[in-house]
């Protein structure tokens, strides 16, 4: 078992492992880039180049998420919002169709696990609660629960409209854990490291080179209550 900066065992203690779904457990936003790349050649904007037009897309999103929530229909609206932006014209059915069409993937997509996610799991369910807590569109983020082959392994599985400190308060207050004992486990430091911090939870970062950058924040590297790892399995070393 490895050591934290405090020379503890950082499992040492731990009851409940919680984690994040969406490019955690399987791949998730590497779907979204690719209809986004899509929609760009699709656009061929005569003036701005892809940088920018990203740019625009992404302050869209960012407002959207907060009006809207999160998934692929609230995606499809804000591609809608930014053609007609870009165009400075409302959008035409026919366009409207063409986008929906370029993001057909989200749809019939299926659920694509990490590597090492399901072996993983099936040892640490031996030595711990696990929780599983997600965000977004309630139907589209059960879709993909009940494809993973995963729901076996947890206690419970949540989905919740936003991931915020409040969240994670909830979550211990529902399952009769003392945050201090609990661990979330994410990609995305501003839904599941910084939150779950700021309720007293410790966290482990696992990267995703895919991750939204929307979800991307700033995380203390003197935080000793967060465990950097490089892959899934790599819990195993841990916990």
């Amino acid at each position: 078992m490895g050591t934290g900066g405090n020379g503890t065992a950082p499992g040492a203690g731990a009851t409940t492992l919680i984690f994040d779904a969406d490019d955690t457990l399987w791949e998730n936003n590497v779907l979204f880039e690719r209809v986004i790349d899509d929609f760009l050649d699709w656009l061929d904007h005569p003036t701005l180049d892809r940088a920018q037009i990203r740019t625009v897309l992404d302050d869209i999103e960012r407002a959207n998420a907060v009006a809207h929530g999160y998934g692929s229909k609230v995606f499809l609206r804000s591609l809608g919002e930014c053609l007609a932006r870009l165009r400075e014209r409302p959008v035409t059915e026919q366009e409207r169709r063409e986008i929906d069409g370029l993001a057909t993937a989200l749809v019939n997509h299926q659920v694509e696990l990490m590597p090492g996610v399901a072996d993983t799991l099936d040892t640490l369910a031996t030595r711990y609660d696990l929780l599983l807590l997600t965000k977004g569109d309630q139907e589209e983020q059960q879709r993909k629960l009940d494809a993973c082959g995963l729901l076996h392994h947890f206690a419970a599985a949540h989905v919740v409209a936003e991931k915020d400190t409040g969240t994670y308060r909830w979550l211990a207050r529902e399952h009769g854990f003392a945050p201090a004992d609990a661990w979330m486990i994410g990609n995305s430091p501003k839904s599941d490291i910084l939150p779950a911090r700021a309720a007293g939870m410790r966290a482990v970062f696992i990267p995703n080179e895919n991750t939204w950058v929307l979800e991307n924040d700033d995380l203390d590297p003197a935080d000793d209550g967060v465990i950097r790892l490089a892959a899934f399995p790599d819990l195993l070393a841990h916990f």
